[in-house]
């Protein structure tokens, strides 16, 4: 079986159990596994936030670190990526962003509106233009590409919004009208399952499959 039929079919199931209102259950993680089974792990932690964060909220929060977050019911584009990291591949975004831009914090955009001086450890994860910056800077970047083959499941494809505003989603399947790829994200209505808008350009198409346990810490 191909990788694309098998993380298809694992996104149906997947996609069912969350429907059912029950958490997909993984088996224990170990090293050398494929890809294949850790885009399954990274989709399954992704579709459990369907039906569970329903409020999109870009509000600045102090939180933890590392392994911080903001309540469940509620957050962005990039809050969806960064949960199934964690819970998915026991990775970190939070902590390893944070740990980039202390090395090279003049490589990450700083925007005015931001005014950073240095790294902050409650947002800068949350932000997808440096989401970009760090996957760029970790070997993680892909073509991009108008051809709906080109993302498999478990990719991550950044775009512009209109109003100028970054937005990042996790494919899912190509189970999209005439084959496009399907992705979950939250464009201001909570996690949801929706097809990748091409209409929308096309900033990052990124595949960042760390091994488990990369710098992931209990809140």
């Amino acid at each position: 079986m191909s990788r694309r039929l098998f993380l298809t079919g694992l996104a149906a199931s997947t996609l069912a159990a969350c429907a059912s209102e029950q958490r997909p259950a993984l088996a224990p993680m170990s090293y050398g596994e494929p890809d294949s089974a850790r885009a399954m792990r990274l989709l399954a932690a992704a579709a459990s936030q369907i039906g569970r964060t329903q409020i999109y909220d870009p509000a600045y929060q102090a939180i933890s670190y590392p392994g911080g977050d903001i309540p469940l019911e509620r957050g962005v584009c990039s809050d969806v990526v960064i949960r199934a990291y964690r819970q998915g591949l026991n990775c970190d975004l939070q902590q390893l962003v944070h740990e980039d831009m202390s090395l090279a914090f003049a490589e990450y955009p700083n925007l005015p509106k931001w005014g950073l001086s240095k790294p902050d450890a409650n947002i800068d994860h949350r932000r997808v233009l440096n989401l970009i910056t760090f996957f760029n800077r970790k070997g993680a970047a892909r073509p991009i590409s108008r051809s709906f083959g080109a993302y498999d499941a478990g990719d991550l494809v950044t775009q512009t919004l209109p109003g100028d505003m970054p937005h990042i989603s996790i494919v899912v399947d190509h189970q999209g009208v005439g084959g496009a790829p399907r992705i979950i994200h939250n464009c201001g209505k909570g996690t949801q399952l929706s097809t990748l808008a091409f209409s929308l350009p096309i900033t990052g198409h990124f595949r960042y499959l760390p091994t488990p346990g990369t710098r992931m810490a209990a809140a």
